[in-house]
């Protein structure tokens, strides 16, 4: 496929996402990157909302509405339908949010990862169960307001990279809608990779982290700079790279800017912020392959 093909949109004008979804950025970079010869699968979601409000559908590529639960499974079998009829060109890749990813569908992607089907699994993630009222889901960080956790949630962010590394599949990676070429270049890579491929793609929801519709790109990039989301790969669990070298910039600047946060105390801001440069580190020790800044980060 020649590059005029690859960077054409595979996702029609006129759908029907909210004002500065981060959802919608990231399904339309995936797309382009992909082309079109890719067939997707949705489920109930925000995706499935933007994507196909039935009869019309807002992607050029063929695409699957499944069940809330069932996003990995569905992807493996018509992958693996194709294989029999010897279409290996064409890519099958599920999308799917936090809610049918960290939660309702983990035991199916887990058992997708284990037989290491051949697909492309995109978790867009806006960490909370966003299509339904906003949600805590286990992908929502401790002390962010959701309708169901009012004054902020208790539980803390489940790591789902981790889990999904603990599979040994051959490639998982961190994305973010505020770094473009990072997530179509990952996109790419996975494509060309045989077995289960994991994209976790932070994708921000002005209205569920109650912030301006215009912050969403803001929101992702100072999510990667402050070392909250950090951007990486993983290669068949155990081999880890930093694909881009964040800044380190207070946690403040990430929070202070979304509604969902506002209640937080002084003390609560410093103890995210000790987390997170824990976390940092934590991945640092894993890292086998760093750009040449990270050498010498401090």
């Amino acid at each position: 496929m020649d590059i005029e093909k690859r960077i054409e949109d595979m996702m029609r004008p006129g759908h029907l996402a909210c004002p500065g979804c981060g959802l919608a950025i990231a399904m339309r970079l995936v797309l382009r990157a992909l082309g079109e010869k890719t067939i997707a699968i949705i489920i109930p979601s925000c995706s499935s909302m933007i994507a196909s409000t039935y009869p019309n559908s807002a992607l050029k590529v063929p695409t699957f509405h499944g069940t809330f639960e069932t996003a990995a499974p569905t992807a493996a079998g018509i992958s693996y339908a194709l294989k029999i009829k010897g279409k290996n060109e064409i890519s099958v890749v599920a999308f799917a949010g936090d809610g049918g990813t960290f939660d309702i569908g983990l035991q199916s992607l887990s058992g997708t990862a284990d037989r290491n089907e051949h697909f492309i699994y995109v978790c867009l993630d806006n960490e909370a169960y966003m299509n339904t009222g906003i949600q805590a889901s286990s992908a929502t960080p401790q002390y962010a307001w959701t309708i169901t956790t009012p004054s902020g949630r208790h539980g803390r962010k489940k790591k789902l990279m981790e889990i999904i590394a603990a599979h040994r599949v051959p490639y998982a990676a961190t994305a973010s809608v505020g770094y473009p070429q990072d997530l179509m270049d990952k996109v790419q890579k996975a494509r060309s990779i045989e077995g289960t491929k994991f994209i976790h793609i932070l994708t921000p929801c002005a209205i569920g982290w109650r912030m301006e519709e215009s912050l969403s790109v803001k929101a992702a990039m100072l999510a990667v700079e402050t070392r909250l989301f950090p951007l990486y790969e993983v290669f068949d669990g155990k081999k880890y790279a930093v694909t881009y070298d964040p800044q380190g910039l207070p946690v403040k600047e990430y929070l202070q800017i979304q509604g969902r946060y506002r209640h937080l105390s002084v003390e609560q801001i410093q103890e995210i912020q000790k987390e997170v440069d824990e976390e940092w580190d934590t991945l640092l020790k894993r890292v086998t392959d760093l750009p040449p800044p990270l050498l010498t980060h401090s």
